[in-house]
């Protein structure tokens, strides 16, 4: 890599969640007084959300490497689960064995275990991340769990985070109760144009830049217009850019190696990319009322695994279940790639994963699809049909056999997933 070039003693624009890296801008601070305020607080419960590469993770990571020793936490990210799923992961969380319990008994273990640590002075702490994907019916459970006190205080802490949607969730007329024993709601906006550039700085210090100038001014001009202020946009646009001044033999980042990197990933200006995404909003609830426009069959070892269908909007692939299609696979990055789709057509986007989006033996950034096109991601291929074309197709006429395969060969087994 580009490490010794740059005489640096880390990745600086890394995607992983380290503490040691996070920006702490004044939103992102607040956030994290929020989250401390739990600690000494039990009256309700902090929500904190923002978009996808907004930091929250990382924000959760630094909050909790720097709690006191007296604090259990629990800390759930599946959460596309059933209540008694919910209940199970929390209990596991805390070292028991619950999975063949039955709800009473669940409950009645994690009442006990509350009440048992606060009166050996110990603050029990729930964090819930991807909050976005919880059903009603868990978000019920959350509620309730909130409730457990002793005669003086609650005794369960908790802070669920997630995606906007989220907030959407919490006002609807099914959850009143609920929002009402939310005591701080707060959203985390993107970076400001000079807090990206001080991001940028700060990463790089961290990294072992030693004060030195890697990116020069007029590069660092075009990131936030690019990115709009989102870190993990940032990252990617930076660590490719270092990628392209790397190919050059060059020890600093300038104009000529952003634009480089801009054209690979094959970006528009932030503001553009947020008009489309506003317009797909509009696509999703207007006059298109849900109507598929077409679909995608997931297929390995030559047999169909998992298929859906494509409104407009964006449908995220990656391992985890906060994603809306999961592919369980150390191949598979934690949030791999993006379909876009729109009334013109569909888009396939790689949020810079580890091992790529591979069409016709060739990694592509972003690639409009075309009916019957196949791609890889990881070990499965993926046949795109655009149902524009014939409504008179569908999965079960024609299966998906793996003869339309790629001639790619799949990662080496000991190559890693982010």
């Amino acid at each position: 890599m580009y490490l010794e070039l740059f005489k640096l003693t880390e990745l600086p624009f890394r995607l992983s969640p380290d503490p040691a890296f996070l920006y702490l801008s004044k939103h992102h601070a607040r956030a994290k007084a929020y989250m401390e305020s739990t600690i000494w607080f039990t009256d309700g419960f902090v929500i904190i959300t923002g978009e996808i590469g907004s930091g929250k993770t990382t924000l959760i990571e630094t909050f909790l490497s720097e709690l006191e020793k007296d604090v259990v936490v629990a800390q759930i990210n599946q959460t596309q689960v059933s209540p008694i799923e919910f209940l199970q992961s929390v209990l596991a969380q805390f070292g028991f064995q619950p999975f063949k319990m039955k709800k009473a008994e669940l409950l009645s273990t994690l009442n006990n275990f509350l009440i048992e640590q606060y009166a050996n002075g110990r603050r029990v702490l729930l964090i819930v991340d991807e909050a976005q994907n919880l059903t009603n019916r868990v978000l019920e459970e959350i509620r309730m769990l909130s409730g457990i006190e002793t005669t003086k205080e609650k005794v369960l802490r908790i802070i669920l985070a997630g995606q906007p949607e989220l907030n959407e969730k919490l006002n609807s007329s099914e959850l009143i109760q609920l929002a009402q024993r939310v005591r701080l709601r707060f959203h985390l906006t993107p970076l400001s144009q000079a807090d990206t550039a001080a991001y940028i700085h700060h990463r790089l210090e961290v990294a072992g830049s030693q004060g030195r100038q890697i990116f020069t001014e007029d590069a660092i001009r075009p990131v936030f217009r690019y990115t709009g202020g989102t870190p993990r946009l940032i990252n990617t646009l930076c660590d490719t850019a270092m990628m392209a001044a790397f190919a050059q033999d060059r020890d600093h980042v300038t104009l000529e190696d952003i634009q480089s990197a801009i054209e690979e990933l094959q970006w528009v200006e932030f503001a553009e990319r947020s008009v489309r995404l506003e317009t797909l909003k509009i696509e999703t609830t207007g006059k298109q009322h849900g109507m598929a426009l077409g679909h995608i069959l997931v297929g390995m070892g030559g047999k169909t695994v998992a298929e859906r269908d494509l409104v407009p909007g964006r449908l995220i692939i990656g391992r985890t279940s906060d994603n809306d299609l999961q592919i369980d696979s150390k191949f598979v990055s934690r949030h791999h790639a993006q379909v876009i789709t729109t009334l013109q057509g569909c888009v396939i986007e790689d949020l810079n994963s580890t091992n790529g989006v591979y069409m016709r033996s060739k990694r592509v950034r972003r690639q409009i699809l075309n009916d019957g096109d196949v791609f890889l991601i990881g070990q499965h291929e993926i046949m795109y049909i655009d149902d524009r074309h014939s409504r008179a197709r569908s999965a079960g006429d024609e299966p998906f056999d793996g003869t339309d395969t790629l001639a790619h060969d799949p990662p080496d087994e000991d190559e890693t997933s982010d």
